[in-house]
């Protein structure tokens, strides 16, 4: 029987021979377009492998100009073109036997059959109707139809008509998801390059706002932009921007995330960098503040340079509300963050290492909650930090009808339970409770992420030297963050190096007719951004006018 199944696998194996695929054609800039319409049909049939690739769309043509017709051909790709603009607009256009010119040689005409400067009279009379622009490599041509355009080719012209037919397909402007806010505009990015470029100028309406096209990827070009307003950014944060982008060379980029790691200033550190933001009004304070800004295509996030500590703590709406709701808010939040990184540990360390410094009643509470509990402190901790980042991850990825059902199992009865089964004592659950609510007063998204890293590492040390673990972590920490800079500005300016103003609009906020200068640390050609009487109509204040 064994020597059956050896002979039946034996004679059931099949080899498979892997054809070398046959080299396809290479795309160089320097690769000009030939005269004859079926070569360059030819060619580009095999380098966008056409009709394998059934969303390509090859337009055979006759235009007609002046009773002449000449052949030609309208490359696109089905779905990133609007139909409607190619047929009413491009195809009748050029295919109407009524088209009728005047020309200055109308006899060179009738002798040579042919009209002179085709090329002008195809743009500037037939297709009025949509941008049009003349190419003459395949590079180029490439570029454009797989940005939404249609190219058209014409026998005997070393050059393609580059016809904007783009309608890109994506999702309307909506509110920002993960930055909300209680005042001031609503609006996010989506994933339309133009529509985020435009929403930027929609803000910032100066004639010396930027946008530089850059070109990332080397497979497939996404297209970035480059935002600064020229008479206010620093050239070398600008130059330092471009040559980072630049010197990216990689097959894919897909978001801005990804370019995020490509360009930030190291790798390894766990607090964010480069400041990511989805709403529009953040991006453009921060354009009049003297920073660049990079849109990326496809992605509905923009990022920000330089950024330092401070700027991740502060909220769209700071601006937007009265000083004295403003500075309530910011008040909140420092306590907030502290407690997010630092009230485990603390928690922890007390309870193992300085009882002393706990009332007594307090110490009895909490040794009688303990009492029946199996594990140590820093087991139980750990069980419930990890159980309520787990909660917190599946409440991300659950749809939204489920995710009501996954608070209130993770909330109240796995909680409830936990606690009834002896496995964490209901102060823990207090302590954990606490320290995740602080988390989400955090505004940016990416510093949330490294608070709770942090919080681990600190459990672990205050488990373990209590809190002469705690400082010891302090101190690498912050030697770190004095160590590092984003796009040559130190990550902790103004207070490390210490700067001038350090609790204007840093730690705490002043009013907005206070801020009277941009950040001395961006070194912009325009260090003031209002005078230093803003308030004109007010005649209180030094210097007003007093009638």
């Amino acid at each position: 029987m064994l020597n059956f199944f050896k002979h039946f696998m034996k004679n059931d194996k099949k080899e498979f021979h892997i054809q070398k695929p046959e080299p396809a054609p290479t795309l160089s800039k320097d690769l000009n377009i030939h005269a004859s319409l079926d070569e360059n049909k030819k060619f580009l049939s095999e380098l966008l492998h056409y009709p394998l690739s059934n969303d390509v769309q090859f337009r055979d043509i006759n235009i007609c100009i002046n009773d002449k017709f000449y052949k030609g051909l309208l490359i696109s790709y089905d779905g990133l073109v609007n139909n409607d603009i190619i047929n009413n607009y491009i195809l009748r256009e050029l295919m109407n036997e009524n088209n009728r010119f005047n020309t200055s040689d109308s006899k060179s005409i009738l002798k040579n059959k042919s009209i002179p400067n085709l090329k002008d009279i195809i743009c500037n009379s037939i297709l009025t109707d949509c941008q049009v622009s003349a190419v003459s490599t395949f590079e180029k041509v490439v570029e454009n139809i797989l940005h939404g355009d249609s190219a058209l080719f014409i026998d005997g012209e070393t050059y393609s008509l580059i016809c904007d037919t783009k309608n890109i397909p994506g999702r309307s402007v909506t509110k920002s998801e993960i930055e909300m806010n209680l005042k001031g505009p609503a609006e996010g990015f989506i994933e339309n390059f133009r529509t985020n470029t435009a929403l930027i100028r929609k803000f910032v309406k100066d004639e010396n706002l930027i946008f530089e096209s850059v070109e990332v990827g080397t497979e497939t070009t996404t297209r970035c932009a480059i935002a600064y307003i020229s008479t206010i950014a620093n050239d070398s944060i600008v130059d330092e921007v471009r040559r980072r982008i630049n010197g990216v060379e990689v097959d894919y980029l897909l978001d801005s995330g990804e370019l995020e790691q490509l360009i930030e200033d190291k790798t390894f550190i766990i607090d964010p960098l480069i400041l990511s933001t989805e709403r529009p009004d953040k991006v453009a304070s921060h354009l009049i503040e003297g920073r660049v800004a990079i849109i990326v295509e496809g992605s509905n996030n923009v990022l920000i340079v330089p950024a330092i500590f401070s700027d991740f703590t502060h909220a769209s709406e700071d601006s937007y509300l009265r000083f004295p709701y403003a500075e309530m808010l910011r008040i909140f939040r420092l306590p907030a963050i502290f407690l997010s990184i630092f009230l485990p540990g603390l928690y922890i360390s007390i309870c193992n290492f300085h009882q002393e410094m706990i009332p007594t009643d307090l110490l009895f509470a909490i040794a009688g909650a303990r009492e029946k509990v199996p594990f140590t402190m820093l087991t139980e901790l750990l069980i419930m930090e990890i159980a309520f980042e787990i909660i917190r991850e599946a409440s991300i990825r659950t749809p939204a009808p489920m995710g009501a059902t996954i608070g209130i199992v993770g909330t109240l009865i796995l909680g409830q339970a936990i606690v009834s089964a002896n496995i964490v004592s209901p102060i823990l659950v207090i302590i954990v409770a606490l320290t995740g609510i602080s988390t989400f007063v955090t505004t940016n998204y990416a510093l949330n992420y490294s608070f709770r890293i942090l919080r681990f590492f600190y459990i672990l040390l205050g488990a373990t030297a209590g809190f002469f673990g705690l400082a010891i972590g302090i101190f690498i920490h912050l030697c770190l963050l004095t160590s590092t800079t984003s796009f040559g500005v130190p990550y902790l300016t103004p207070f490390a190096p210490t700067r001038k103003g350090i609790f204007k609009d840093d730690l705490f906020i002043f009013p907005i007719w206070k801020k009277e200068n941009r950040p001395p640390f961006l070194k912009t050609k325009k260090p003031v951004r209002e005078p230093h009487i803003s308030r004109k109509w007010d005649t209180s204040e030094k210097g007003g006018n007093k009638n």
